[in-house]
């Protein structure tokens, strides 16, 4: 997986670093007319690296709710809390290195308790620990850390990318993932472009496992397979929210040319598809 400087990994690390300085059920979709939009900063890592407050303002003047962090640009889980209290916007979630699930995990949840995050998000696996094994050790670390969670108030995620669909040695690691992660303490943000990626059908995929996936990803797909902005792609985003609720929607797009403008497009699409279904 490629992605242009600052890279997740490092965005992820920065987070580490002030985690440890500072160490619902789902409904019908009928049910929940109000259901908020929220933004994966990634979408804005760079203007988030050069003017974090100014960058989350205007996320909160386009008409976000809520925010998913990746990194929080070497500020205290005192001064996120405070930056957002000011700005009007919460963040549920936040995506959070592996390592620190692994080695750090108490801190990690106090900062995240700090910062009000109702959830963790594993993020992903680099390619040299992509085997059966590693999967299956990954799955024991999250089922450990989702009970060390528990004494927080806060939950642990999964979230996919299109490999954890590519079988190895005959099993499909997200199936292995499902099948080694104990169900109340481990679930699932499904980015919903790295699924069809992943050469899946997304709205089947979200009926067989919606009592384990609560989030999304709502990121679209050209006709080319490359990302786009919400509405301007293939992915039928209105039968799956029609059909399939979720308890948090964040609109991201790695690559957009313009995030501040792909923020925007993709608020109004994600908007309007929600306000329908």
């Amino acid at each position: 997986m490629k992605f242009t400087s600052p890279s997740r990994r490092s965005l992820l690390a920065g987070g580490g670093a002030f985690a440890l300085a500072g160490a619902c059920a789902q409904e019908t979709s009928a049910a929940r007319p109000d259901r908020k939009v929220g933004i994966q900063l990634y979408t804005v890592r760079a203007q988030m690296q050069e003017d974090m407050p100014g960058t989350l303002r205007r996320i909160r003047e386009i008409g976000y709710d809520e925010v998913e962090f990746a990194g929080y640009f070497n500020r205290s889980p005192q001064q996120v809390k405070q930056m957002l209290a000011d700005i009007g916007l919460s963040a549920p979630s936040a995506h959070v290195a592996r390592d620190l699930l692994r080695d750090h995990a108490l801190p990690t949840l106090e900062a995240a308790a700090t910062i009000g995050h109702q959830w963790i998000v594993f993020p992903w696996l680099p390619p040299e620990e992509r085997t059966l094994d590693q999967f299956r050790a990954w799955a024991d670390v999250c089922n450990r850390f989702g009970e060390q969670a528990r004494a927080y108030g806060v939950r642990l995620a999964y979230h996919n990318h299109d490999f954890e669909f590519h079988p190895i040695e005959g099993q499909t690691p997200y199936d292995v993932l499902l099948e080694r992660t104990e169900p109340s303490l481990v679930h699932f943000e499904a980015d919903l472009y790295w699924v069809k990626k992943g050469g899946v059908d997304p709205l089947p995929f979200l009926e067989a496992h919606r009592d384990r996936i609560t989030m999304c990803h709502v990121k679209d797909m050209d006709t080319a397979g490359n990302m786009a902005d919400v509405g301007a792609g293939t992915i039928d985003f209105a039968e799956i929210f029609a059909r399939v609720p979720f308890e948090h929607y964040f609109v991201e797009r790695d690559d957009a040319p313009d995030p501040i403008a792909s923020a925007t497009a993709s608020y109004a699409a994600t908007r309007r598809l929600l306000d329908r279904a």
